[in-house]
């Protein structure tokens, strides 16, 4: 039996809108992680942030939003605005390792202080009304910083620890730790699901057999790439090219109706990035969606993506070399 299949929060590209068409078009995904709110000392939604998170906008999706603060006040306003808007979840980011973040203490860089983490799960433990789970990284600098991460992390009721196992200044790049990732099944009874670079079904099924006891399995790029991974991972129909240029289409047409026509096509370069990655001998053609600035280009040259390329016998993402 195939584990849960999670969709990572990537920021720009994982949207309401994304949700909303791929949900419609593909099944198998359990959890549709909402890219990260940062609550500020006005302790108000954006209205960016309410787009995202207004129950109306995700109906029909178990969806889950997370959390990007290094303020346990923060943090516990946003879980109780959002446990008012009907959600029972929410997810801590410990993980995202951009500069930008880092240097405010905040996403993976909370794991720079161990102490000072503890403090800030002291609080949100204590006082937040619904579930908390928490996506990490293995470590600031060092994957040996994270036995202590973990052992911290076990003195709360966590509701799912997500685990990339790369430092923050490894970024994505290189393998992840799966050694570490292995250890940690063996040294915590916190639910773990996993995630870094689970690219294609066959990823999948290949981890969920090495590593047992894992309770999910979290993908970001690989499920953007090829939108049918967890319907194919299930057992379900795998990605045909008719398939999958139903939904970029419709996904264009979902984003033209929101947002200005620059504005989706800048969306859907964000998405087609990852998609041209399932093709053979799209280089060309990658190019051309990546300058399209403008509409016409932009669908002149996704329809020879189409209509010239050969979809690879096993669709996913293909990270840089």
């Amino acid at each position: 039996m195939s584990l849960p299949i999670y969709a990572a929060p990537l920021e720009g590209v994982t949207d309401a809108v994304f949700r909303r068409v791929h949900s419609a078009h593909f099944s198998g995904v359990a959890k549709y992680f909402i890219p990260f709110i940062s609550p500020t000392q006005n302790l108000c939604l954006t209205s960016r942030d309410l787009s995202a998170v207004a129950p109306e906008q995700n109906a029909g999706l178990y969806a889950v939003p997370q959390v990007l603060t290094r303020n346990a006040d923060h943090f516990l306003w946003a879980a109780r605005t959002l446990f008012d808007l009907g959600y029972g979840e929410i997810n801590l980011n410990a993980g995202c390792p951009s500069g930008t973040v880092t240097a405010k203490g905040k996403g993976a860089g909370m794991l720079a202080g161990v102490s000072t983490l503890a403090f800030f799960l002291d609080d949100i433990y204590a006082k937040a009304p619904l579930k908390v789970s928490i996506k990490t990284r293995i470590g600031y600098t060092s994957t040996e910083e994270f036995g202590r991460i973990l052992e911290l992390y076990g003195r709360y009721p966590v509701h799912e620890l997500i685990i990339h196992p790369r430092t923050r200044g490894e970024f994505y790049k290189g393998k992840p730790h799966r050694d570490i990732y292995a250890q940690a099944l063996k040294d915590t009874s916190l639910p773990l699901v996993y995630n870094g670079d689970l690219f294609t079904a066959s990823d999948c099924r290949a981890f969920e057999t090495a590593f047992p006891g894992t309770r999910a399995l979290m993908t970001g790029r690989g499920l953007i790439a090829n939108p049918a991974l967890a319907q194919e991972y299930e057992g379900a129909e795998p990605l045909s090219r008719e398939a999958l240029r139903a939904f970029v289409e419709d996904l264009l047409r979902a984003y033209l109706e929101r947002y200005p026509a620059h504005v989706a096509v800048g969306r859907m370069r964000e998405v087609m990035k990852h998609v041209t990655c399932c093709f053979e001998d799209a280089s060309k053609v990658a190019k051309a969606i990546r300058k399209a600035d403008k509409l016409p280009a932009y669908t002149d040259a996704v329809a020879r993506l189409f209509d010239s390329c050969v979809l690879r016998a096993q669709p996913g993402f293909v990270p840089e070399a």
